[in-house]
């Protein structure tokens, strides 16, 4: 899945936070919930317009990006 697929960031949703594509969900949101033990599932049942490839694929993206020994 390409990136502009997963989120993007526009200066007119939410003042440029980047947000999952096709939402206004910010991508943080997924984070915040992860944090605290929640399932993508949870998630998901909470923001239904957020795919779960989607959100697979952002998990995937940061730790490629984020995690050096990847």
């Amino acid at each position: 899945m390409k990136r502009s697929q997963i989120y993007h960031a526009d200066p007119d949703i939410l003042g440029g936070t980047p947000v999952f594509t096709g939402t206004r969900v910010p991508i943080d949101t997924l984070l915040v919930y992860l944090r605290k033990g929640k399932r993508i599932e949870d998630f998901r049942d909470d923001f239904p317009t957020v795919s779960r490839e989607q959100a697979e694929a952002l998990l995937k993206l940061a730790e490629k990006e984020l995690v050096s020994y990847v």
